[in-house]
């Protein structure tokens, strides 16, 4: 399947999201280095995605967050969880000051995220692999009730090493669940060093088709890939669709980027000095 050609009107929207992504990752750094404590890599390579979906895709209203036919985002990679923090924030859900509570105790804003702990978070996360299970219940639920919202779960290419994830992708396949849209975060790295080392995944888009299931690869740092694929994939609803997205740890802040040591580590007062140095470099480059 080829995705729509673009049109000026889409490339203004496409510049619009690419500078909130880099606003979510001013906000990420802040966040993170005011709690001392937090996943940093996976937050930052996110960010264009996490834009794409909160300031153009999902059908979501901060002003009626438990809309029973809204589009459900499972973020099953609860580590990443910054990303979601910073972009409920921005888009409404609760009060920008509050992600400086971050990590805190009874905080709303746990290390992973907490189900119905701020409005715009549909699951608990923490044990990796659960996410894509629970997405498919919800799902489930879209078409067994005449409901017509989407469900799209983000994971990480980390969790892939648990077997739950590849028992969710027998079953998508197997029960052609309709209105699914899982996002394998593949950006090479896990807490301890990188998949291929860990855990060679091999070719996971090959494995993906294997059992069934329609699959694209996309540069998940690139806004006009994201975008035309989520366009084009989201006409998709009689089946499940698998999206890898490359994306680069750390995007955005040179001294971080590719480096698997930064999975888990949240950057002090004087490398948060730096981080916001480089994308503003990044911000004036882009404009």
């Amino acid at each position: 399947m080829e995705f729509q050609s673009i049109t000026n009107d889409k490339k203004e929207e496409i510049r619009k999201l690419e500078e909130i992504a880099n606003e979510l990752r001013v906000s990420v750094i802040k966040t993170l280095t005011h709690a001392k404590s937090g996943h940093t890599a996976s937050a930052l390579g996110l960010a264009d995605i996490f834009s794409a979906l909160y300031f153009k895709f999902l059908k979501i209203n901060p002003e009626n967050p438990n809309s029973e036919n809204r589009d459900r985002l499972i973020l099953s990679a609860g580590h990443a969880c910054p990303i979601l923090y910073c972009s409920l924030a921005k888009k409404g859900f609760f009060k920008e000051v509050e992600l400086l509570t971050f990590r805190d105790i009874n905080s709303r804003l746990q290390g992973h995220p907490h189900n119905n702990s701020v409005p715009g978070i549909e699951n608990s996360s923490g044990p990796l692999g659960q996410g894509i299970s629970v997405g498919i219940g919800m799902a489930i639920n879209s078409f067994t009730k005449n409901l017509n919202y989407h469900t799209i779960v983000i994971g990480s290419d980390g969790e892939l090493n648990e077997g739950q994830a590849w028992e969710a992708a027998q079953f998508l396949a197997h029960h052609k669940i309709k209105r699914f849209i899982w996002i394998v975060d593949r950006n090479n790295i896990q807490i301890d060093g990188f998949t291929k080392d860990i855990l060679d995944l091999g070719n996971i888009k090959e494995k993906f088709k294997s059992f069934g299931l329609e699959c694209f690869e996309i540069d998940g740092n690139n806004m006009q890939e994201i975008y035309l694929a989520l366009e084009t994939i989201l006409d998709i609803i009689d089946s499940p669709t698998v999206i890898i997205a490359n994306t680069v740890p750390g995007k955005g802040v040179d001294f971080i980027e590719y480096k698997f040591e930064w999975h888990g580590k949240p950057p002090s007062k004087d490398e948060e000095l730096k981080a916001l140095e480089s994308l503003e470099k990044n911000i004036k480059n882009a404009n």
